[in-house]
């Protein structure tokens, strides 16, 4: 998968204020078997995005018009709990989100969105409420900021992190940095 580097992103924003959805909310257990990171994007919140002919859940955010083609999510606390399966990160990447803002994160959830080109954002529920009204928002991850047209919001994000998505590095890249220590190690030690 090819990373983009996020430095400043515009994108419209959908709410979806729910506390503690976990995995299996993200993506269901039946929807797990394959073994490519791309595909499972029609199975993202499939328990609440469809309805039990298969058509799409009106009453459900995303599929309403208004936020059609939103990249930039906006969810609750504890967002990505539950078991530590990385097909929730690839669902939700591959339904189009780029960047989710919530509450909080699992610790595995959350570095399983960086490892897979998405910036999880911590903010508190004011700012998040905020940012929700607007249509669409822009994040400056240099400088570690999110503005709406009328207010702009500060966070935190750890610095290997955070050069990971500035630079479009996955960890395989990130090993090639240091590719002549590598080989010079390796000498040394006889390889």
């Amino acid at each position: 998968m090819e990373i983009k580097p996020i430095t400043t992103y515009t994108g419209k924003v959908v709410p979806l204020f729910h506390d503690n959805i976990d995995t299996d909310q993200i993506i269901p257990k039946v929807h797990l078997k394959r073994i490519s990171k791309s595909g499972f994007g029609p199975f993202a919140f499939d328990e609440w995005r469809y309805l039990d002919d298969g058509s799409d859940n009106p009453d459900f955010n995303p599929n309403k018009p208004e936020y059609k083609d939103a990249s930039i999510l906006i969810t609750g606390d504890n967002f990505g709990c539950g078991s530590s399966r990385e097909h929730a990160a690839w669902a939700i990447k591959d339904y189009g989100f780029d960047i989710i803002i919530a509450g909080s994160y699992s610790d595995i959830f959350y570095m399983n969105c960086t490892k897979n080109a998405m910036l999880p954002i911590v903010l508190d529920e004011e700012a998040r409420k905020h940012l929700a009204q607007s249509e669409s928002i822009t994040v400056d991850l240099p400088n570690q900021n999110v503005s709406s047209p009328d207010k702009t919001f500060t966070f935190d994000i750890d610095e290997t992190w955070k050069n990971k998505l500035v630079k479009g590095l996955d960890d395989v890249a990130v090993t090639l940095q240091y590719e002549d220590e590598i080989k010079s190690y390796e000498r040394s030690k006889n390889f």
